[in-house]
């Protein structure tokens, strides 16, 4: 009888780094590519219909951020077990993608056999993280720090939705703020998925009403 595949869904909305990952996990006898996802809306509607193994989920995503995907499958009781795949090594990217439900955490640096073992792994019940990642994480809990809200905002975020709720547009965020304009989409999502808001409207809202800006 022939073994069962493991059926993953691959998450990053990079069309050629999204092919390339297809295209090498596709050497494997034992993978299956149940589908592909360029942003996280559709990672939950995927996920719902292929029920895939492993989601090998990017962090950086538009419409919702993989911490924010995590959680949403979390409250929906859907758990598949996810692998964070991200050239973000943040402190707290690590944690708050280990908070929301993630498996496996490895940077985009990451060698095709590391990754291949990090899905046999994760598929077999266990978790992985990569070296980097767990020396931060075991740093963080000699510190306290997993006592912190998981929902915190960082500095960086804090000053990109003042703009945003003054109505500031990305491109002039990034000029304000001397960033790119991608990584202002990053937090500007990253801050919708920890709000709980669905638009930037509804985030300025929130945020006015938690007092973590001042009313407009």
């Amino acid at each position: 009888m022939e073994e069962r595949k493991i059926h993953i869904l691959v998450a990053d909305d990079h069309p050629m780094l999204r092919e390339g990952l297809v295209t090498v996990l596709g050497t494997q006898p034992d993978f299956e590519i149940s589908g592909e996802a360029e942003d996280g809306e559709q990672v939950l509607v995927l996920t719902r219909e292929l029920k895939p193994d492993v989601i090998l989920l990017d962090l950086e995503m538009p419409k919702l951020d993989g911490v924010a995907v995590l959680r949403r499958l979390q409250e929906a009781g859907s758990e598949p077990r996810a692998i964070v795949f991200t050239a973000y090594d943040t402190d707290e990217r690590v944690l708050g993608a280990l908070r929301a439900g993630a498996k496996g955490y490895l940077l985009k640096g990451a060698s095709r056999e590391e990754i291949f073992d990090a899905i046999r792994t994760v598929h077999a019940g266990g978790s992985l993280l990569g070296p980097d990642a767990t020396s931060r994480l075991l740093e963080h809990i000699e510190r306290g720090d997993e006592n912190e809200q998981p929902d915190q905002l960082t500095p960086r975020e804090l000053e990109v939705l003042a703009l945003v709720a003054s109505g500031r547009r990305n491109e002039e965020i990034a000029r304000r703020l001397f960033i790119s304009e991608r990584t202002v989409k990053f937090h500007v999502s990253s801050i919708l998925g920890k709000l709980g808001a669905r638009n930037r409207t509804e985030a300025a809202r929130i945020a006015a009403r938690r007092g973590l800006i001042e009313q407009q």
